[in-house]
């Protein structure tokens, strides 16, 4: 009888364990992921990854398990979309599902969720709304802003002009963007030989070349490295450095600001700091530690991408003489060579137009910016938790065969009707799309335009004596960006017709 008991009581135990497990089972969501490699124990899918030329290590894996597929970088579950039709499914219509920004953490070790590119959460939309809202104030994409890139490009075109027709660094082209959001952030221009402009020239470089080295790649996916690598404390000290020379000019700014109206971003952003009241503390969003993540975010995105953009532009522009000298030839018969290129030259200046395009298009200056899901998500036919790493390919989108007739090749023609009126892509991806698109969009794109057109205009570039079209290297140097490799160049002024 005991043993009897002791049965129906051990039975009454597994059935009760077995009800509860299945209970579990019940309540715990199952989680649909799109098709993958097989991963291994801790790294993941990372002994698959070009660490430098992640794009092309995942397009590669695209076509064996399909425009959307998951990759697991170490313990990180990440979804890619490869292509224009997926990255548009993801972006654009589904670009709340999608639009968080995924840790990053050397660069989140210095702005530490503030700023407008690397915050997320109530700071980055009030951050993100103010930026766009001043910074429209202040010119962006309007007339005011065209003259000082106008007044700029004189200063460029005089530098250049300095070697006579000698060969100079590409660096030098790096120059004249800078200025634009100088001016927009502390209301001046500097000097190409100021110290504190070429200070801040030179920290900046550093950081993005830091940033992007084989070993801060990897950090970004094992944080546990932070302790067995240089590159943290490197771009850390980078950091307060630039930090230090931003603290001297806001001081300057603090000095002469008005209470009611504002010249500078900074200005607004103190009068924004001044006024905003909060029950706590911790939830100010207009502090010092905001403005200078802001001021770098302004900075990163108004020095590094336009600069580095034309650079590219002018190495294309000696690889492909004839594609200089179109552009230089419909410069002359439309606006001439002496009364400098304006915004609105771009509807009579297809061909310039389109070159800028393409110059951006073939830069390709970011493989990726990764996202995150803020929340549970549906798409398609998977379902993914919150916290799953996204992964837009823009690289993919920008060479992508389905929308680009010659996707590796450097044609203008790709924004070109038959007639050859320009026009607009929408695979044209270079500032992103949807939640995070670039938010100075406007301004790089009239940037670009009038520094390129410019600089056709007055100039003839061409390789170094010895140096053939043939020697000249296209393929990029990856750092944090997509920079061209190391060249020097040439400068023939030209003249006006007689």
């Amino acid at each position: 009888m005991a043993s009897e008991s002791v049965t129906i009581f051990l039975l009454c135990t597994i059935v009760i364990m077995v009800v509860k497990i299945l209970m579990s089972f019940s309540k715990k969501k199952i989680y649909k992921f799109p098709p993958g490699p097989t991963p291994l124990p801790i790294i993941g899918n990372m002994h698959l990854l070009d660490i430098k030329r992640q794009d092309l290590t995942l397009m590669e894996l695209a076509k064996k398990y399909g425009p959307i597929f998951t990759f697991h970088f170490g313990s990180a579950k990440g979804v890619v979309f490869v292509g224009y039709e997926a990255n548009k499914e993801a972006l654009v219509k589904a670009h709340y599902t999608f639009g968080d920004r995924a840790p990053i953490p050397i660069s989140d070790n210095f702005q530490q969720n503030h700023g407008v590119i690397f915050s997320n959460g109530e700071l980055w939309k009030v951050t993100r709304r103010f930026t766009l809202s001043i910074l429209r104030d202040l010119g962006m994409g309007k007339r005011p802003i065209e003259a000082r890139i106008i007044e700029e490009l004189q200063f460029l075109c005089a530098a250049i002009q300095a070697y006579n027709g000698k060969p100079f660094d590409k660096k030098v082209l790096y120059l004249a963007a800078p200025n634009i959001s100088f001016a927009m952030l502390f209301g001046r221009r500097f000097d190409y030989d100021n110290p504190t402009f070429q200070r801040m020239i030179t920290i900046m470089d550093e950081i993005v070349i830091n940033t992007g080295t084989v070993a801060a790649k990897y950090y970004n996916f094992f944080p546990m490295l932070k302790y067995f690598l240089k590159e943290p404390a490197f771009v850390m000290d980078r950091i307060n450095q630039l930090n230090e020379i931003l603290k001297v000019l806001f001081k300057e700014a603090k000095e002469v600001k008005s209470e009611d109206s504002f010249r500078t971003y900074t200005e607004a952003f103190f009068q924004k700091e001044e006024r905003e009241i909060v029950a706590d503390e911790k939830e100010k969003i207009f502090t010092e530690r905001n403005l200078l993540a802001s001021t770098f975010d302004v900075m990163l995105g108004g020095t590094e991408t336009t600069s580095t953009t034309i650079q590219w532009c002018i190495l294309f522009m000696m690889k492909y003489p004839h594609i200089q000298k179109k552009a230089q030839d419909e410069i002359e018969s439309v606006i001439g060579l002496e009364r400098p290129p304006r915004w609105d030259d771009q509807t009579v200046l297809p061909y310039c137009l389109a070159v800028a395009h393409e110059s951006q298009r073939c830069a390709n200056l970011f493989q990726y910016f990764p996202h995150l899901t803020p929340a549970d998500v549906h798409f398609k036919d998977y379902f993914v938790p919150k916290g799953t790493l996204m992964i837009p390919l823009f690289s993919s989108v920008l060479n992508d065969e389905t929308q680009w007739e010659t996707p590796n090749q450097f044609n203008p023609n790709h924004f070109l009707d038959a007639d050859g009126k320009f026009v607009k892509k929408d695979a044209f991806y270079p500032f992103s799309k949807g939640r995070r698109v670039c938010a100075g969009e406007s301004l790089a794109r009239m940037e670009l335009f009038l520094f390129i057109t410019g600089l056709l205009q007055k100039f003839t570039f061409t390789p170094p004596p010895g140096v053939s079209t043939d020697d000249l290297d296209i393929t990029p140097e990856v750092v944090f960006t997509m920079r061209t490799k190391s060249y020097k160049v040439c400068a023939t002024p030209r003249q006006e017709a007689v």
